[in-house]
């Protein structure tokens, strides 16, 4: 039954029931549990040596996905203090790692005083340490340097779990937000325990295969699967034929991929040479999919899909099942509300509750919710209020429980593992010498996913392309944030103000159909 035992103690326990189990694997090389078990006990006997507990803030800083990001995050929470990943917002490329002012400017609102880090990421938080005027101790698992712990060289024995301590907030895990700034989503220490206790009382016992990052869901997902006496295998980031390769040879039973990749997944020419016998769960999230698409990945994989319909605020909120997605007709929504969620459809402007069929804000109440965000009691009023998430996404429920997404209330594009904010992508546009104006705005294409689009005048007498433009965006912003279809316009069409209309964009956009990738020179 659920309760307040420490999450990582529970995991801990869970660890040594069996010692000699493998529990981890990373680039094929496997750890037992009680290897990861010592492992972590002897970080957090190093970290109380120095005085690290509750009220200190330690600030992970590690390749994504590395059995090190694991033991560091076990480590601080054993002794109490709060965990902050800083490596990426992204929820879905471990790869795609923040530059060192983004990482500045959250470990200085954090207050970290506490950088866990490794080798790849040495010089970084050396750089980072000598911007504060606060002292920083920077640890590792492993010798780095003079200036930095080795907090592998004490003993496991030195530190007994029922000394474990903790605070108020376990963990804050920054997003990319609906604002253009990461938010940091903080979460509790009572529901951390709360989620790990029902995990382990259900006593699924399974091989997942991880490949987003470890900083996101996906740690909090590793958690499950140990405490359950599971094996996580960890890859770094995705590649269909390596998730293939490894689903055989680890005799993967769950994985947890978004919409895209299995459809990668399902046209690789390796899958029909794979034994798929064990997998069990192949789950997808992050973003609508496609009902052909999913469709032709049963044919291939068998009732074993799942989708995932939830957020970064309070995890799973509904789930479409195996055996749903053997029925076409259920392809188009992302299932029926899991326990203990309840969810309610509520009209923006009034928060009444909506009757069945009638669409409005998608409001979730559950237990196992964040506790808000890091310093930004704004932004968690308007999000958590009446006792209820509201997670900004717009649908309806049928007659028969299923949630139907339309959209979100934001002109927010999510695309890539992030949310891109139109306004920004326009600033850096209009910042090219060549561009006159910009107007950004999602659109999705044949598979229902969303990609990045902008309408373009060019300024008389000058000339550009769509990738110089491409290029231009993602040196100021990100490559994942650079538009995918550039249209060029000899105007835009404007609303009151002068505002670029959008939507009218956007359906001249979806009749003209999903364009190519590089289409960069139509002009209207």
């Amino acid at each position: 039954m659920p309760g307040n035992d420490h999450y990582v103690r529970q995991i801990l326990e869970s660890l040594s029931v069996d010692e000699d189990r493998i529990s981890l694997v990373h680039e094929d090389i496997p750890t037992r549990a009680g290897e990861l078990a010592a492992a972590v006990r002897s970080a957090a006997a190093g970290l109380r040596a120095l005085d690290v507990g509750v009220g200190d803030v330690v600030a992970v800083m590690t390749v994504n996905n590395t059995p090190a990001t694991l033991v560091l995050r076990y480590a601080a929470g054993l002794v109490g203090a709060l965990v902050v990943h800083v490596g990426t917002v992204n929820a879905v490329d471990p790869g795609d790692v923040l530059r060192a002012g983004e990482q500045f400017e959250m470990v200085a609102s954090t207050g970290a005083t506490v950088f866990a880090i490794d080798a790849d990421n040495a010089a970084r938080a050396r750089e980072l340490r000598a911007r504060f005027e606060r002292p920083v101790l920077l640890v590792a698992l492993g010798d780095l340097g003079h200036d930095v712990t080795d907090l592998s060289l004490s003993l496991p024995d030195a530190f007994d779990p029922a000394d474990a301590a903790q605070g108020e907030l376990a963990v804050v895990t920054y997003t990319s937000g609906s604002t253009g700034r990461p938010k940091g989503v903080c979460w509790s220490f009572e529901v951390r325990n709360d989620v790990t206790a029902r995990m382990a009382a259900l006593g699924h016992r399974q091989t997942m295969l991880v490949t987003a990052p470890l900083t996101h869901t996906a740690a909090f997902t590793s958690d499950n699967v140990l405490v359950s006496g599971g094996t996580v295998v960890l890859h770094q980031g995705f590649d269909a034929a390596a998730v293939l390769r490894a689903v055989g040879r680890h005799r993967i039973s769950r994985v947890m991929l978004s919409a895209p990749q299995v459809y990668a997944l399902a046209d690789h020419p390796d899958v029909g040479t794979t034994d798929l016998s064990g997998l069990r769960d192949l789950g997808y999230t992050g973003s609508p999919a496609s009902a052909d698409r999913l469709a032709e990945a049963v044919k291939v994989f068998g009732p074993v899909l799942g989708q995932i319909y939830g957020s970064s605020e309070c995890g799973l909120i509904c789930r479409l099942t195996g055996d749903d997605h053997t029925r076409p007709e259920l392809l188009s929504t992302v299932g029926r509300p899991v326990a203990p969620v309840t969810l309610s459809i509520r009209d923006p402007l009034d928060e009444r509750e909506l009757p069945i069929g009638e669409v409005g804000e998608v409001c979730v109440h559950t237990p196992l919710v964040m506790a808000g965000y890091w310093r930004d009691p704004e932004a968690t009023a308007r999000t958590l209020r009446g006792g209820r998430l509201h997670t900004g996404d717009i649908g309806h429920l049928d007659e028969h429980g299923y949630l139907h997404l339309r959209g979100r209330l934001a002109d927010v594009v999510k695309t890539k593992g992030i949310k891109v904010y139109p306004a920004a992508v326009e600033k850096a546009l209009s910042g090219h010498p060549a561009v006159a104006q910009a107007a950004v705005f999602g659109v999705a294409d044949a598979d229902r996913m969303e990609r990045v689009h902008a309408a373009v005048v060019v300024r008389d007498g000058r000339h550009v392309t769509a990738e110089e433009l491409r290029e231009h965006v993602a040196a100021i912003l990100s490559p994942n944030q650079s538009p995918t279809v550039v249209t060029f316009r000899a105007e835009l069409p404007v609303l009151g103000l002068g505002k670029p209309d959008r939507m009218r964009l956007r359906a001249e956009a979806e009749a003209a159909g999903a364009a190519p990738a590089h289409n960069a020179s139509e002009t209207r």
